[in-house]
Order: C-alpha cells, then sequence, then structure tokens
C-alpha cells in the first residue's frame, strides 16, 4: 500500500471512528442539534452534518424540527438529530430459571414490545426450550409492522457463557451443560438471517445498569443479580471485566462455608447455596423450587411480619453481606447495585447486609461505596441483552447498507439556512 492508499485508509478509520461516536452519543441522550452534537463530540459542524447526513442516508437516524419538550440551546432555531423509530434494532432474549421472555428493543434503549412466560426451566431441555421460545416470540415480530428493522438477537443464559461463540459451557440453575445455545437460537430464526449473541445475565444486567440505570456515571461499579442463581457484573475503570473467555463475576460459586450444602456446581458451600433463591425458600419453610410463586408467598409474610419469613431474609442477608464486603474490598467500587430476587426483597435484607459491611469491609473502600438497587427492574435483562447484539452496529455504524446517496454538505447547510431564515421572517411578522 503506498502513501496515498495509507492516508486514505487512515481518514476512513477516522470517519468510521466520528460515525460511531455521534451515534453512541444519541444512543444513551436524548435527541440532539448539530450545533450541540459538534460540542459534545468536538467537531466541526460541517463534519457533523456530513455524518448525520450518513447515517440519516443508511435510515439510522432523521431530522425533524425541535418539539416544545426538547430544550433550545440560544442561538438560532436548529432541527433534531434523532434515531428513527424504524431503523435497526434488536430481539432481546431471556431465559431465566422462572420464565422466558423477550423484546423488540430499538436503538436508544426504547422497547418497542414484549412478551414473557412464566415457566420453570429447571432441568429443562434445550432444544425444547428453543422451540417454545419460537412459539413465544413469533406473535411479537408479527404485531410489529411498523417497527425497528431487527439485526441481530442477544440472549441473556444465567451460567458460564464463552464469549467467543456463545456456547453455555454450564448453567447450574438450569441444569445445563455444555450448550450450544447460540446455535439452536439461529437455527430456530434462520429466517431471519441476522447474527445471534449471547451474554451471562448479570452480565447483561450490568451492562445495562451502568448505561442507563443505578450505575451510570460510576467508573467502577457491581450489580449483584439473583435470580434463581447468583451471579455479578463488575465494571472496572468504566469497562466490564470478562475474564480470558468471558466467565468472570460467578461470585455465587465463591466458597463461604467449606462444610456447607452441596450446590449445584458441584462444590459445597458456594454463596449462592448459602443465600440464592432456593436457600431463602427452603430457610423459610417452604419450597425451595417452589419459584415465583412461594417467593411472593414469602415476600407477602414478610409484609405481614410473620417472624420465620423475617429470619429467614435477615440470614440472607447476612450472608450477602459478607459476599458484598469481600468484593468491596477486592474492587473498592462506587456502588453496589441489587437486582432480581434481592431488589425485591431489599427492604428486608439491607439492614444485615449493612451490618457485615460495617464489620468485614475494609474501612477506606466501605466509605466510598454506596449500596442501591437496580433501576431498570426485569428489564435489565433484556436492556442488556439488547445492548450486546446492537455493539457491532454502534462500534461500526457503515454496516447498515446505504438507503439512499448521502446529501452533500452544501445541500446540507442550505437547507438549513432557509429553515433558518424561514423562521426569523415568522418571527418578525
Amino acid at each position: 500500500m503506498g502513501i496515498r492508499g495509507e492516508v486514505e485508509g487512515a481518514q476512513a478509520e477516522i470517519r468510521r471512528r466520528n460515525l460511531s461516536r455521534l451515534l453512541q452519543e444519541l444512543h444513551v441522550s436524548r435527541p440532539l442539534s448539530r450545533s450541540e452534537l459538534a460540542a459534545r463530540l468536538h467537531l466541526d459542524r460541517s463534519t457533523v452534518a456530513s455524518l448525520v447526513s450518513e447515517l440519516a442516508a443508511r435510515r439510522i437516524v432523521q431530522e425533524r424540527r425541535r418539539s416544545k419538550s426538547i430544550p433550545q440551546s440560544p442561538g438560532r432555531p436548529s432541527p433534531v438529530v434523532e434515531l428513527r423509530a424504524d431503523g435497526p434494532g434488536a430481539l432481546a432474549v431471556d431465559l431465566a430459571t422462572d420464565w422466558m421472555g423477550a423484546a423488540v428493543v430499538g436503538l436508544g434503549g426504547k422497547v418497542m414490545a414484549s412478551t414473557r412466560r412464566d415457566v420453570s426451566l429447571c432441568n429443562s431441555q434445550p432444544e425444547k426450550v428453543v422451540e417454545d421460545l419460537g412459539a413465544l416470540v413469533r406473535p411479537l415480530l408479527a404485531s410489529l409492522e411498523n417497527g425497528p428493522r431487527i439485526v441481530a438477537i442477544g440472549v441473556s443464559v444465567p451460567g458460564l457463557v464463552r464469549s467467543g461463540d456463545g456456547h453455555v459451557h454450564e448453567a447450574p440453575a438450569l441444569g445445563w451443560r455444555d450448550v450450544p445455545i447460540r446455535e439452536l437460537i439461529r437455527d430456530e430464526f434462520q429466517d431471519l438471517n441476522v447474527p445471534v449473541f449471547v451474554g451471562n445475565d448479570a452480565d447483561l444486567a450490568t451492562s445495562a445498569e451502568h448505561l442507563r440505570g443505578s450505575g451510570r456515571g460510576t467508573t467502577d461499579f457491581i450489580c449483584i443479580w439473583g435470580e434463581g442463581g447468583l451471579g455479578a457484573g463488575i465494571v472496572v475503570d468504566g469497562r466490564l471485566l470478562a475474564g480470558s473467555a468471558g466467565y468472570a463475576g460467578e461470585v455465587g460459586h465463591v466458597t463461604v462455608d467449606p462444610d456447607g450444602d452441596l450446590c449445584h456446581c458441584g462444590a459445597r458451600g458456594c454463596l449462592e447455596s448459602v443465600v440464592g433463591e432456593e436457600a431463602l425458600l427452603r430457610r423459610s419453610g417452604r419450597d425451595p423450587l417452589g419459584g415465583t410463586a412461594a417467593l411472593e408467598d414469602l415476600i407477602g409474610a414478610a409484609d405481614r411480619g410473620d417472624q420465620a419469613a423475617l429470619s429467614a431474609l435477615a440470614e440472607s442477608g447476612r450472608g450477602l453481606g459478607i459476599g458484598i464486603a469481600g468484593l468491596v474490598n477486592i474492587f473498592n467500587p462506587n456502588r453496589v447495585s441489587l437486582g432480581g430476587l434481592y431488589a425485591r426483597v431489599y427492604p428486608y435484607v439491607r439492614a444485615p447486609i449493612l451490618r457485615e459491611l460495617e464489620k468485614r469491609a475494609m474501612p477506606a473502600p466501605r466509605a466510598m461505596v454506596d449500596l442501591v438497587t437496580v433501576r431498570l427492574g426485569a428489564n435489565a435483562l433484556l436492556l442488556g441483552a439488547a445492548e450486546l447484539a446492537l455493539a457491532p452496529l454502534l462500534n461500526d455504524p457503515a454496516i447498515m447498507p446505504l438507503q439512499q446517496e448521502p446529501a452533500p454538505n452544501d445541500a446540507i447547510d442550505t437547507a438549513e439556512a432557509l429553515a433558518s431564515a424561514a423562521h426569523g421572517m415568522l418571527a418578525q411578522g
């Protein structure tokens, strides 16, 4: 490659990065004018105009007049750039222990439609689960006549997921081992002809909460997710800690009692076996496999002041506090957020968690951390799965084909000038 080719390659890479930066800014923010985008991205207005034109030609964004609900910056009025409702989107799937769910999610994290079926997936056959998922999802997709264009599928699974190929090495709460879930789902939805991405549920919930929920604005963040099992997503210096194969964050399988109960993973005394859903239900005298109904019954009893229920919850809070104290000492997070089961029982476990934190966490990192609950609720898993699926597009918007030729810069600037002049004439009139 000659010097000219190297220069052209460098320019193309710079443009790709700027397209990505602009799209990601819209993905996490409200609609913005070109001047606001230029200020946020530290780019000149002509560059922003060219980038917006290309994203519009790929039917990812559109421009429209600013509505009264969108604040106006000083200066001449300017149309705002917004994500298209019929632009690229993802099919997000959540396979949990007690349900399967799905949603169509557009850029910007907007859930366009969702569905869910409450059913125990414990010790289920993966092939049957995926077949049932297809039956659940197809009416959802058929109902969206003018919805997003599905460009990828993201799947949340409570287990060890190999990041390279979406292979589920082990999902103890589901009774799965060595399941090629990505291939199974790709085959089920082969008519969509889109890539499939699979991630661990706690990691995906953490990604969503860090981007849009309880972890937003933090650099070091931990989200502990409990639905059936127990896992955590760990953000260090703004990046999710994945490990060499994507298996990081399985804090539920840290040993806290070497002589404790047998865990689904095969070891004894794991944190999950002490504070997980089954342990909590068993401790309260309920069916450990009772799922959502048994948990609601337990919480209802606690609301009525039932001492057995309160005692079981307090013991789980104590064990959870021991685990969180260890994470605080190791990772020094700004914030720890509790999701899933632990968000629902938070009023009853907060005090024992804090007591253990005070006793076991080192004073300096303890003083820096807040304990909160997730803000996105159960949607955290679906939004996280959508983020995983849309990541390639956000990284390189040019993977979306051009639907038309981008408008030249002078045409864009002329249109904006005409709109501004018309607004000025109306104001004078």
